[in-house]
């Protein structure tokens, strides 16, 4: 069965970085596009080459992130097949794990979370705004303690979004940190369903932190 979120071509920022290079995998919330998450991406790394999958009908799973799993299938499974051809793709062209970058924004958020969760090493860094891991309440996983060791992670959201709970995004974060990421939290006041500058230069402080390292 072909996967739908592979029928459309991603949008870039700078096309494959060489060898060895940074590369930012962005994805976008639901009912966006992908050229709204290459801004948001755009704003946090500017300097680095981005890839911005498009979900199948600006969707990457049907129903709420914190649904019974079974209720997002198969979408959700071709949604992580499909970041595995992506990964895959960039280690055929010399970009390993270490050098990749996941951020996203509401649905893309929970997605580059529940990824670099079902898919633990060390991945570059991951930058979830306004998301968490997928799946109902109190029926999180948990991986061994040192599956994501020194992974940079930032979760952000505001204090009452109307789509990601802001108690799942700290158990996520809590989640992360007991797998050994070193997670950094942002939590604002009224905020609506966006990605504020200060998110994006906390996003960019961290990715600078994390290459200096």
């Amino acid at each position: 069965m072909s996967n739908p979120h592979l029928a459309a071509a991603p949008a870039w920022h700078g096309g494959w970085p060489p060898r060895g290079g940074r590369l930012v995998i962005a994805l976008h919330g639901r009912g966006h596009t992908p050229a709204d998450i290459l801004a948001v991406a755009q704003r946090v790394a500017p300097g680095l080459a981005v890839l911005a999958p498009a979900a199948d009908q600006q969707r990457w799973y049907p129903q709420r992130f914190m649904a019974p799993r079974a209720d997002n299938q198969p979408c959700l499974d071709q949604a992580l097949a499909m970041l595995d051809h992506w990964v895959a793709e960039a280690a055929q062209r010399g970009i390993g794990p270490e050098r990749i970058v996941w951020l996203g924004f509401s649905q893309g958020a929970c997605l580059a979370c529940e990824y670099v969760w079902r898919r633990p090493r060390r991945w570059g860094a991951l930058l979830c705004f306004t998301g968490g891991l997928i799946g109902e309440p109190g029926a999180l996983d948990t991986l061994p303690p040192a599956a994501l060791q020194g992974l940079p992670a930032l979760f952000t959201n505001g204090d009452a979004d109307p789509w990601v709970p802001l108690s799942r995004s700290r158990e996520s974060a809590d989640a992360l940190r007991a797998a050994g990421a070193r997670v950094h939290e942002r939590i604002y006041p009224a905020r609506e369903h966006t990605v504020l500058d200060d998110e994006a230069m906390a996003g960019a402080a961290l990715l600078q932190q994390s290459f200096d390292r």
